[in-house]
């Protein structure tokens, strides 16, 4: 019997519009992938472009417009409100973890067949420079993945420590832009990527070059 994906992100779409009788589509974002096995993921975008709104449709805290999220073989919509954090986790920023929109009874779903998080996505985490902190985080990711888990980590890189960590750590990448994800086997591959040269402009060349 063939094992089954730690993660499906199948057709899943978020839609927002503006309007009642005349509807005026406002935000839109795709995403398609399937992970297969556990591993360290580096996400960026720019601000807006709907990587949190992914990390937030991913642990079952923003209902998707279609699609589905199968983590650990359960459809992480259809699991009861307060166990769905045992499939998957998001922090953001701070650390602070998102509070889940109530769509319907929590009678009508579903139970975890997970204790921990198969899945946890780190949004912008703070890697402060000092008393060895990144390290301890750098660490912990590894830990995670070690474990059997999926790690995400969205940055918005400001500094070229930054993707010095990202590019030591990740080992797959996705962008973010113009309302998909788009996946990218390795750093060399996403760096190739003009979007992604754009969008990291002079921070990449000074990487490079250093």
């Amino acid at each position: 019997m063939s094992k089954q994906p730690l993660l499906v992100v199948n057709n899943l779409e978020k839609q927002y519009t503006r309007g009642f009788f005349k509807k005026e589509r406002t935000f839109s974002l795709k995403a398609d992938f399937v992970i297969d096995a556990p591993a360290i993921i580096g996400i960026m975008g720019a601000n807006g472009a709907g990587k949190t709104t992914m990390f937030e449709m991913i642990t079952g805290t923003t209902s998707p417009t279609s699609g589905q999220v199968i983590c650990g073989g359960q459809d992480i919509h259809n699991v009861k409100y307060h166990e769905r954090d045992r499939l998957a986790i998001h922090y953001h920023q701070s650390y602070q973890v998102r509070n889940i929109q109530w769509t319907k009874p929590a009678f009508l779903m579903e139970s975890t067949t997970s204790d921990y998080p198969l899945v946890h996505l780190f949004d912008e985490p703070q890697f402060n420079t000092q008393d060895g902190y990144i390290h301890f985080m750098l660490d912990f990711f590894r830990r995670l993945r070690a474990e059997g888990r999926i790690v995400f980590i969205s940055v918005h890189p400001t500094e070229i420590y930054q993707l010095q960590i990202v590019e030591n750590i990740c080992e797959h990448f996705m962008f973010v832009a113009d309302g998909k994800v788009t996946r990218y086997p390795d750093w060399e591959t996403f760096t190739q990527q003009q979007i992604v040269r754009d969008y990291l402009g002079d921070i990449l060349i000074n990487y490079e070059t250093t």
